[in-house]
């Protein structure tokens, strides 16, 4: 589609000035053509009457007409004799007035074909946008409008909208989609192995001791934790995602959860350093910050223990933000998978596959709460190998 004119700021007119520009030049024109056809009449019915006159009668008029106020009497003989009285006539249908009226008359089918071909781009845009909404409410989210040439700023801008909206509904049917074939097997998981070993106990295979139990009980906090997970990133994405705001250090809260989590990393051989900007005053959900911080060290730890290293780097960011990045020497992920991996459900089925036990809510619970926040998370592959997330979180919660 060829890109609308727009000005030199690089944007074009709003829809009022748009309309109001358009239709103002079409009727000043149309007066302006009026006019001109007017005056050109008169100017060829004087020519035709100075043709007739004889040389000396022309110089003579020509000489009145410099001071006509003053001369009138020498100068009614003259348009007596060479005018027709009836252009000097009041009244509506003198030969000047029919004049007038057959150039309205025409001009009135013109301004109509100009008027339609004028506000083509504004309804050809709105028929764009309708087109493209009744294939969505017909349910094909894949539907785009297509943004007409010459359309009004507002009605690009209506377009655009429409169509990230539309791209929006798209990923999320997609989510949805493979979020319920895999919210079923995960589900379905831990379920069915906490069944088995209760008919296991039941049918006298397995007797009814505290290690039976203890299985039972696993599955049954799998299950219970990952629902939580999913009603969690419900009420987030509906917004309704609450936060207890409190000052805190940031880099104290960062140095608590790496000690929390020592026993973890020592456990899967990996070395983790710190480097942290402190003090970081921060203002904000001191828990929920805490929770994003053990999530990415936990990921660090499932997926990327076999590079045995991960570091933690705090620093600002702008006048008034922090940057906190966790890297890794894992794996990494594949560069075309980056921008799904805070997916609800995502896992990688090589470097990050599902047999390393997480349900893929972690990265997805991260982002939403670095989201409420204001902040955004970002994830890149490291040169030499390895992931590096980064949190970007301001100083004041929004």
């Amino acid at each position: 589609m060829t890109p609308a004119p727009s000005k030199p700021d690089g944007r074009s007119d709003p829809l009022w000035r748009w309309v109001a520009v358009r239709m103002s030049l079409l009727a000043v024109g149309t007066m302006l053509v009026i006019a001109f056809c007017m005056w050109l009449r008169l100017a060829l019915a004087t020519q035709a009457m100075e043709r007739r006159m004889p040389p000396d009668a022309r110089a003579d008029v020509t000489r009145l007409m410099t001071s006509p106020e003053t001369n009138k009497a020498r100068i009614w003989p003259y348009l007596e004799r060479y005018y027709e009285v009836a252009d000097f006539m009041p009244g509506l249908l003198g030969d000047d007035w029919l004049v007038f009226y057959g150039l309205v008359l025409v001009s009135i089918p013109v301004v109509g074909v100009l008027g339609v071909v004028a506000s083509r781009p504004l309804s050809r845009q709105f028929s764009n946008v309708a087109a493209a909404g009744r294939r969505v409410a017909g349910g094909d989210f894949s539907a785009r409008a297509s943004v007409t040439a010459g359309a009004p700023l507002e009605l690009r801008h209506l377009a655009e909208d429409f169509n990230a909206m539309c791209e929006k509904l798209s990923r999320y049917e997609r989510e949805v989609m493979d979020s319920s074939a895999i919210l079923a097997h995960e589900l379905r998981t831990p379920l069915n192995a906490a069944m088995g070993r209760v008919q296991g106990i039941l049918d006298g295979v397995f007797e009814p001791e505290p290690a039976q139990l203890s299985m039972i009980l696993r599955q049954l906090v799998q299950l219970n934790r990952l629902i939580s997970d999913i009603h969690f990133l419900s009420v987030a994405r509906a917004g309704e995602l609450r936060l207890s705001i409190d000052d805190f250090d940031l880099a104290a809260l960062v140095d608590e959860r790496v000690h929390w989590s020592a026993l973890a990393l020592r456990d899967a051989g990996v070395a983790c350093s710190t480097a942290l900007d402190a003090p970081a005053p921060c203002h904000g959900d001191r828990d929920r910050i805490g929770q994003v911080v053990s999530i990415l060290i936990e990921n660090a730890i499932r997926y990327a223990a076999s590079g045995g290293v991960l570091s933690l780097r705090l620093t600002r960011e702008g006048e008034d933000g922090y940057a906190l990045a966790v890297e890794d020497r894992g794996p990494g992920v594949p560069d075309e998978a980056l921008s799904r991996i805070f997916d609800r459900f995502w896992r990688a089925e090589h470097s990050r596959g599902r047999h390393s036990g997480g349900s893929g809510l972690g990265l997805s619970i991260a982002s939403v709460i670095v989201e409420a926040h204001g902040g955004v998370l970002r994830a890149a592959n490291r040169e030499g190998g390895g992931l590096r997330i980064t949190a970007s979180l301001p100083r004041h919660a929004d």
